[in-house]
């Protein structure tokens, strides 16, 4: 019997999810569709001929007996949307940050344990070829022992506008936004190491710079004046339990030559970049790069497919969920560590 569907947030993020269920037709029927912006509700029913549609998720969980739910929602209703999906007895994919702050990511695991249900968390990287690969080589030896990695997500001019800017909605910038990425990406192939120890440091120098022509990110949501209450550059240095160091930086807005997506980990036996995908190492005393052949990257639309056929799966008992609510939960100690060691101009302690 095919899984009954809803949706909640039906922005832009919602249309990545609805090509991954559409790709399953034969596993998933679409029944629902929820959004604040009834409107908009309206359009996305329309346009993927969803028979039903809200302007609140709890008229829709109770007209409906959902068994998956994904939330797509601004950030600061993730935690509220989740927690009653999953109280409906839904398995929920949420999207990424899990949440505003690790107060309520806890909340929202407590409530799936409670429910005996499936939360995911949406971090899409995980589902990359660059992540399987990377894992690969490292698992077979061939990076040796990795002590420290560097990821950024640089934009030079890449603030989205509409509610991104707004912390009150968003919870911060582009750490929770695009650093939230790149962190558990590293963590992720590194072995899902603990944090133990966070230096961040948090800067609003160019604000919005909504003024610059011909940039290429936009939200869905419209507004006249960008609201800018959040950084618009993080850095940090993460430790971990077993002595590994992280580095990271993330900008919307940063006076650098190019936009910058890197990961490099740095091993005992080889470095690996992730883009691109290369080995640095030594072959008969001399210095080798090495690139291997083959798919090793991460496809935005391709990707989000494997995300929505791993969360099904996982539903169905066939296979293992690749981001679960413990991994959402530690994400949020990192981002709320760095946002504190920012605004206190310390080291913070992960204390669990």
């Amino acid at each position: 019997m095919a899984l009954k569907v809803g949706i909640i947030g039906n922005g832009g993020i919602a249309n990545a999810h609805m090509d991954g269920y559409k790709a399953l037709c034969d596993e998933v029927e679409l029944v629902a569709c929820c959004d604040i912006n009834f409107p908009k509700a309206k359009a996305y029913a329309e346009k993927y001929g969803i028979p039903h549609c809200y302007d609140n998720c709890y008229d829709m969980l109770k007209n409906h007996q959902l068994d998956i739910v994904s939330v797509c929602t601004w950030n600061n209703a993730h935690a509220e949307c989740t927690i009653a999906a999953l109280n409906a007895g839904c398995n929920v994919l949420c999207e990424k940050p899990m949440a505003m702050n690790t107060e309520e990511a806890l909340k929202m695991k407590e409530a799936a344990e409670k429910s005996g249900k499936l939360l995911m968390i949406g971090f899409v990287r995980r589902q990359g070829n660059d992540a399987a690969a990377a894992i690969d080589y490292i698992k077979k030896g061939f990076v040796g022992d990795i002590y420290y990695a560097k990821a950024s997500y640089l934009r030079r001019c890449g603030f989205p506008g509409g509610w991104f800017g707004d912390k009150s909605l968003s919870g911060g910038g582009p750490l929770i936004d695009l650093g939230v990425h790149v962190i558990d990406l590293s963590r992720y192939i590194m072995g899902c190491p603990k944090p133990v120890t966070v230096f961040g440091a948090t800067f609003n120098k160019l604000g919005a710079r909504s003024h610059i022509r011909g940039t290429e990110w936009h939200s869905e949501t419209v507004v006249e004046e960008p609201v800018f209450t959040v950084e618009d550059l993080a850095t940090a240095m993460i430790r971990f339990d077993n002595g590994a160091v992280l580095q990271v930086e993330a900008s919307f807005n940063l006076n650098t030559k190019n936009n910058c997506g890197d990961i490099i980990f740095f091993g005992d036996k080889a470095g690996l970049n992730l883009c691109p995908f290369e080995l640095y190492t030594e072959v008969n005393d001399q210095l080798a790069d090495i690139v291997p052949h083959g798919s090793n990257d991460f496809d935005f639309g391709r990707d989000f497919k494997k995300e929505i056929k791993n969360f099904v799966d996982a539903v169905n008992g066939k296979a293992e969920c690749l981001a679960t609510a413990d991994d959402g939960v530690e994400l949020m100690r990192i981002l709320d560590a760095i946002y504190l060691s920012a605004q206190t101009g310390r080291s913070v302690d992960i204390v669990r």
